[in-house]
């Protein structure tokens, strides 16, 4: 790979197999400059958030993000004017001939994905996303890290794209059952909508804690766009629990704003009586198609417990946005009877007063952590380690190792803790 300019546009010129390519060089996500990515075959990743694209074609093949790279004619010079720096998939709009309505519940990236991804391939039927939210689908790991951000700026999508594609945008609606013998849905202000085929995307809500004090004034959780959180003087407290919160007057004592939550509920309320199939948890069982134990139903996103690839079709439930994203793409395709697994491999970060941490794979039951690099320099690699094998890796400062292990556990890699143990890292190529 190799990063040009051509006009004031960063360009990735990528050579594989002999042959040149050219697509955009910013991830259509954030912006990450794809060049300090990982290129396996043909697809690059991401550095920063795991994207995924075809440097063929520039299509978004991997996720977070909605939009595909700007791809360019190679012979000995690039053919085209730059002027854009991602592109929207070519989309069908509805005909109102065509009687068949898709209901998409849940208003984060599952359902959005999912509805884009039905327009992408020809579906020209009815779509229609409800939510509780007052906006349409939002960046919501930006809520966790901005003060005082403007709605609009953090919408997925403008609302003249719903209108330009024919997608019904119902928001401040809320889904409180579901029939599927009569194939519809009850709103909570008594109204019923049919459907064809159904979408269950309502992610999870934060468990409140149940301690003495938990109502006081002052004890908050971070749930909605309505909820923001600043980051300063944070500090954290681990392996501890709250017993008791202590305030006077009915409000906390502390001269601070307390923002806590005890793990998540799966929004499946709305499924009692529907003889869709929940897990001990609440989560709505699927397969790898994503599909419900009811016919038509689907379901995507944290609201879902599925069969992950990497571990064996071990079932889980994980509350990536990245994940979300892969799930409703993959719900549309088989709404659509194009059958397709969900195979992606998680890739998630955050980031701590200033520090971008990466984290991929499934740590669940790990019993050792290599770590490479210095920890108390905040620059590090760490594998975690099940069974002689590396099923999970996180990094600071140490990019593009990651990315790099999220691709090679995408294509089947099995990567061993004698890999993770050896000196030279050669194997990873970064």
């Amino acid at each position: 790979m190799k990063e040009v300019t051509v006009g004031d546009q960063k360009v990735l010129l990528v050579r594989s197999e002999g042959q040149y390519s050219a697509v955009g060089g910013t991830c259509s996500h954030y912006g990450a400059p794809l060049i300090k990515g990982t290129l396996v075959g043909d697809r690059v990743r991401c550095p920063f958030h795991g994207a995924c694209f075809n440097v063929r074609n520039g299509d978004i093949e991997d996720y977070p993000g909605l939009d595909s790279l700007p791809c360019y004619k190679v012979k000995w010079h690039l053919s085209q004017s730059l002027t854009v720096t991602k592109r929207v998939k070519e989309m069908c709009s509805v005909v109102p001939d065509v009687k068949h309505t898709i209901l998409l519940i849940g208003g984060g990236p599952a359902s959005l994905v999912c509805a884009e991804t039905l327009r992408q391939n020809c579906y020209q039927g009815r779509i229609i996303i409800i939510t509780k939210d007052s906006v349409p689908p939002f960046d919501k790991p930006k809520l966790s890290k901005a003060l005082n951000v403007e709605s609009s700026s953090i919408l997925l999508r403008p609302d003249d794209f719903y209108q330009r594609y024919g997608i019904e945008m119902w928001t401040r609606k809320e889904v409180v059952s579901v029939n599927p013998a009569k194939k519809e849905v009850k709103m909570s202000d008594g109204t019923l909508q049919h459907y064809d085929q159904l979408l269950i995307a309502t992610g999870c809500r934060a468990r409140p804690l149940t301690c003495p004090g938990s109502d006081l004034e002052g004890v908050k959780l971070l749930q909605s766009y309505e909820d923001m959180l600043e980051e300063k003087n944070v500090k954290f407290h681990m392996n501890d629990r709250v017993t008791e919160i202590r305030g006077e007057n009915g409000k906390v004592s502390l001269p601070a704003i307390i923002f806590m939550t005890d793990g998540v509920i799966p929004n499946s309320d709305l499924l009692a009586g529907s003889e869709v199939e929940v897990d001990s948890r609440k989560a709505v069982i699927v397969d790898k198609f994503m599909r419900t134990n009811v016919p038509d139903i689907f379901a995507a996103g944290d609201v879902t417990s599925f069969p992950l690839t990497i571990r064996g079709d071990q079932r889980v439930s994980i509350g990536h946005w990245q994940m979300s994203h892969a799930h409703g793409r993959v719900a549309a395709l088989n709404m659509l009877k194009k059958s397709t697994k969900i195979e992606s491999v998680p890739f998630f970060w955050t980031v701590l007063l200033g520090k971008s941490i990466r984290y991929t794979g499934y740590g669940e039951g790990y019993t050792e952590i290599i770590f490479k690099g210095k920890v108390e320099e905040r620059k590090f690699l760490a594998f975690y380690i099940k069974d002689d094998v590396v099923v999970a890796a996180a990094s600071l400062m140490f990019d593009p190792a990651v990315a790099r292990i999220a691709e090679l556990m995408a294509r089947g890699q099995i990567l061993t803790k004698a890999q993770a143990q050896a000196e030279d890292l050669s194997w990873l190529q970064i």
